[in-house]
């Protein structure tokens, strides 16, 4: 559902599945889902997105839409009782996700948030890691993700009616992440600064846990920053290679130790694993992934509510 750029590469890393077979494509206009549809050799295109959902042929639906549309379009696809793959930020704010969520448990269906991130090797390695203590108690994460756009108020990154901003495009990453490793904080602080369009361009947050642990991000429109990830705990710290969110290496530097460097060769965008794992969950008939489950989806919804109300950023819905 929606023939985007991110729709493209992610049916670029699918097809490198044997068991990922695209059935139908759906896009507002036909000409749009005909062209996407004999780039990638799909046997049917919809310029209705209810022809789609309802098609006998689709077992799963992802959801590729722009931001305020990932609400109705997973309601729509969950209502035809279809397991839901909906790109990141799931929802524009907490309430629809609740909904969403609700909406796909009152069904017993799969519903996931498309977080690619999470599921490549290198943050596999990570967390396995981290069970494992390498870095003894986590004192700090810090993390950016910037890139340099040039103001227009006709792109969807400064539209407020597409959800734009630096926060839910690129922020929604180091957030993300953060959630990931340390969960949800307990206190949020957030500071912005804003775009002709009323949008953030660029949003720094501090967020603390109850363990003592602090998260330090940034995220901007406005300036290609080092796009880097650190965790440091009391025994060791490891830093990510830029851009921490896609393929990449990391090394691990401790006291008197020699650094450890992990580097594993990929192939693709880095969206095949997280189409593995819907296959693989539709397959054993899980209604969530362990891996995004669908209760820490909502707390990072939440996180980036509160940090919307602190930098006084809203969106007309």
């Amino acid at each position: 559902m929606g023939t985007g750029g991110i729709a493209e590469k992610f049916v670029e890393d699918g097809q490198r599945l044997a068991d990922f077979h695209l059935t139908a494509v759906g896009s507002r206009s036909q000409a749009s889902a005909q062209r996407f549809a004999g780039r990638f050799h799909i046997p049917h295109a919809f310029s209705r997105y209810e022809d789609l959902v309802h098609s006998p042929d689709v077992d799963v639906i992802y959801v590729a839409t722009p931001h305020p549309w990932h609400y109705p379009h997973t309601m729509l696809a969950l209502s035809a009782g279809k397991a839901v793959l909906v790109e990141k930020p799931f929802a524009m704010n907490a309430l629809q996700a609740r909904a969403m969520i609700s909406a796909a448990r009152s069904q017993k269906v799969f519903l996931m948030e498309a977080m690619w991130t999470r599921f490549l090797p290198h943050v596999q390695r990570i967390r396995k890691l981290l069970s494992e203590g390498l870095l003894g108690t986590l004192m700090s994460l810090q993390a950016d993700h910037g890139q340099s756009f040039v103001p227009d108020p006709k792109h969807r990154l400064f539209d407020p009616a597409l959800g734009g901003g630096a926060l839910l495009d690129l922020g929604i990453y180091p957030v993300s992440f953060a959630s990931l490793i340390l969960g949800k904080p307990q206190k949020i602080s957030a500071v912005a600064d804003f775009t002709m369009t009323g949008v953030d361009a660029q949003t720094s947050m501090i967020f603390q846990y109850a363990s003592g642990a602090h998260a330090v991000l940034t995220t901007t429109l406005s300036a290609s920053t080092p796009t880097q990830l650190s965790l440091t705990g009391t025994k060791a710290r490891l830093e990510v290679a830029t851009p921490f969110y896609v393929p990449s290496s990391f090394r691990v530097l401790s006291q008197g130790r020699p650094v450890e460097e992990y580097n594993e060769p990929y192939v693709g965008n880095g969206l095949r694993e997280e189409a593995a794992e819907v296959i693989r969950c539709w397959r054993e008939g899980k209604t969530e992934s362990p891996l995004m489950p669908l209760e820490e989806t909502l707390e990072i919804i939440e996180t980036l509510d509160t940090v919307r109300e602190q930098i006084g950023l809203s969106y007309p819905l």
